[in-house]
């Protein structure tokens, strides 16, 4: 068994500065989790069925059309789960249309939580480290194209690492 996600990686230069800032908070995973919007959540799926798995991750990828990302501000998920995020404030619906997408066929599953598209920077730390990247990150902002998203391998050792692009190369709307 292996454990996939799926994911749309924020790009330079906001990836690499969000996944610094994360580990600067002392989040001792954050040094093997690139910058990303969930699409699939850790799934564990049989080293078998892994083309499967891309066969139909391209065949959702070839039924969407990129689309825009505009990230701004901060939220959370407290008191449900500590959890400080960047906000999607622009292709939250292309982001959920995408996600159930990529969770039909082999990675149908049910959610803990309901899908929420954004960008974690704080995660399971204590309440004033949660507080402090709210506040700090609160006039953060990005724009860029969803264009691809990638699947990741999560591997013990260095965290998750990218195994494969889907290009998004979908019909774009009118």
């Amino acid at each position: 068994m292996t454990t996939i996600g799926v994911a749309i990686a924020v790009p330079e230069p906001w990836g690499p500065q969000l996944q610094d800032y994360r580990t600067g908070l002392g989040d001792k995973t954050a040094h093997g989790i690139p910058t990303h919007i969930t699409l699939m959540p850790p799934f564990e799926v049989d080293e078998a069925e892994l083309p499967a798995v891309e066969k139909h991750l391209a065949e959702a990828a070839a039924a969407r059309p990129s689309f825009r990302i505009h990230l701004r501000g901060t939220s959370t998920f407290r008191p449900v789960s500590p959890v400080v995020f960047v906000t999607v404030v622009r292709g939250i619906s292309s982001c959920e249309q995408l996600a159930l997408a990529v969770r039909q066929g082999p990675l149908s599953t049910d959610l803990t939580f309901p899908y929420h598209p954004h960008v974690t920077i704080a995660h399971e730390l204590e309440d004033e480290l949660l507080d402090r990247a709210f506040e700090e990150l609160a006039d953060f902002e990005a724009e860029f194209d969803a264009d691809h998203f990638l699947l990741y391998a999560h591997d013990p050792e260095v965290g998750w690492q990218p195994t494969r692009d889907f290009r998004l190369t979908g019909p774009q709307g009118g």
